[in-house]
């Protein structure tokens, strides 16, 4: 598979020029991660974006008096932690590894700067930004339905 085909694997980048790629190219790197390493933890200090090459990851929170709950699986060509490239607050959750997977990470300080250099390629990353968080609150508020319907049936 060659790196434009690699990169469009990712939903975030699927809709971008081969120019676009090399440009977003440029500025990521690839990390491999063991199944149950931990990739970054809810509370760290977050400055780091993933999209998944290859496997799965696990985002879960620590709940008090039940330990790790899973949130979700994320499979290859989804994404996580791009909430990082947006605010300064702590991770929400944390990432885990779920089977052995290789990743793409780009920094904040240089998606700023090429967003900042080329406002179609800003225009088109954000907007599917956009799309993605505003599907990820629409599973979360169905599944806090699904929870007070099972909480009224105790």
């Amino acid at each position: 598979m060659d790196m434009a085909e690699l990169f469009r694997s990712i939903y975030l980048f699927n809709g971008l020029s081969d120019e676009e790629l090399s440009l977003v190219s440029d500025i990521t790197a690839q990390r491999d991660f063991s199944a149950g390493e931990m990739i970054f933890k809810e509370g760290d200090v977050g400055d780091t974006f993933y999209g998944i090459l290859e496997g799965k990851v696990r985002i879960s929170k620590e709940i008090e008096g039940a330990g790790e709950e899973a949130l979700t699986i994320l499979d290859e060509g989804s994404y996580f932690g791009e909430m990082a490239l947006i605010d300064e607050f702590p991770r929400s959750a944390s990432a885990i590894a779920h089977t052995d997977c290789r990743v793409l990470m780009m920094d904040k300080a240089d998606f700023s700067q090429l967003l900042s250099r080329n406002k179609d390629l800003a225009y088109k990353l954000l907007w599917v930004f956009c799309q993605v968080l505003s599907q990820r609150l629409r599973d979360t508020n169905e599944k806090i339905i699904n929870l007070f319907a099972i909480a009224r049936g105790f």
